[in-house]
């Protein structure tokens, strides 16, 4: 399970290069994923879209207190994590679009990615299915060695599964470098969490010998901090942690859902895009602090933005696979 990559030093990045690689990170997330909505919506995208909108700093906090080859496997809402994880943005537009020079040869789509290179080992559609995975990584590289750590994104939705409890009780037995991160946003599909989810989550770890902790989802600041220390815990050999995220998703459970507005309040919604907006917290913060102007922001949109164009050109003018590899990479 190990992969063919140069690790590097998670602290490689300090101060203000730090802050605004985080800020223009969560800023691409955040532009793919408004250029995802639209090309579902023009129907040039296959399968689902769930997007990630509103959640950009949960995983570029995390995935920035890795290293290269760390390793980290997700959900079906999942592309911000890829691109935390150093994802290239043409090969997932391409992925996206079922084109052939996609991470899984356009075959694998939305909520499918993968991209050993840098240390994905995919997104999974199965709520929870990729705890087992993370667990299986980490116990590979506590037998081989190789100081790698992985992390384990999962949504609230997960903490019904039982491979959860089952997994985190082999890690904290075997003491496996590996941190479970739960992204609470709120709602699992179309139910709030609070009807889905009985006692406090952040028990849940303690009843294994787990330690765990909450961090306000929406400061890439605060998200980082915690999961530097909970990666550096679990490189040392102390074992698996839990780390409990509170953010938000800004769209329905999938692009399609045009139903949210009977399950949660528009008010609700504004309330966290205006007051609670990751990328604006960040960018509020970074002028605060004299480390970038509101025109040095804007010059970075349009670099992002340049990016993300370019990404999608790329995609829709590359290649569909041919029809006679349709039983290619299939498995029985």
């Amino acid at each position: 399970m190990t992969t063919a990559v140069n690790p590097s030093k998670p602290d490689s990045r300090t101060g203000a290069d730090l802050y605004l690689h985080m800020y223009r990170r969560m800023l691409m997330i955040r532009l793919f994923e408004e250029q995802v909505n639209d090309l579902y919506t023009r129907a040039l995208m296959p399968g689902l879209a769930h997007l990630y909108i509103g959640e950009e700093a949960v995983a570029v906090g995390v995935c920035e207190a890795l290293r290269t080859d760390d390793y980290i496997t997700s959900t079906h809402r999942g592309h911000g994590h890829c691109l935390a994880k150093g994802a290239s943005v043409d090969l997932m537009f391409a992925e996206l679009l079922g084109k052939e020079v996609g991470y899984c040869k356009g075959k694998g789509g939305s909520m499918h990615i993968a991209d050993p290179a840098t240390g994905n080992l995919g997104a999974n559609a199965i709520v929870g299915g990729s705890t087992g995975i993370a667990t299986g990584a980490a116990f590979s590289a506590q037998r081989l060695g190789t100081g790698q750590v992985a992390v384990c994104f999962f949504g609230e939705g997960a903490l019904g599964q039982g491979v959860l409890y089952e997994v985190m009780n082999m890690a904290a037995l075997w003491k496996l470098p590996v941190v479970y991160v739960c992204e609470n946003n709120m709602y699992n599909e179309y139910t709030h969490f609070s009807e889905t989810t009985a006692g406090d989550i952040l028990a849940r770890g303690p009843a294994f010998g787990v330690p765990s902790e909450a961090v306000d989802g929406q400061d890439v600041r605060a998200v980082y901090d915690v999961a530097k220390k909970l990666v550096e815990r679990a490189r040392a050999g102390d074992g698996p942690s839990l780390l409990l995220v509170n953010t938000y998703r800004y769209h329905g459970h999938h692009v399609g859902d045009v139903s949210r507005e009977y399950y949660r309040s528009k008010q609700e919604e504004q309330q966290w895009k205006t007051e609670r907006d990751p990328i604006r917290i960040m960018g509020d913060w970074l002028v605060s602090q004299g480390l970038a102007d509101r025109a040095a922001l804007d010059k970075l949109h349009g670099e992002v933005k340049a990016e993300i164009d370019h990404g999608v050109q790329f995609a829709l003018a590359a290649p569909y696979p041919s029809p006679d590899k349709v039983d290619q990479d299939v498995y029985a």
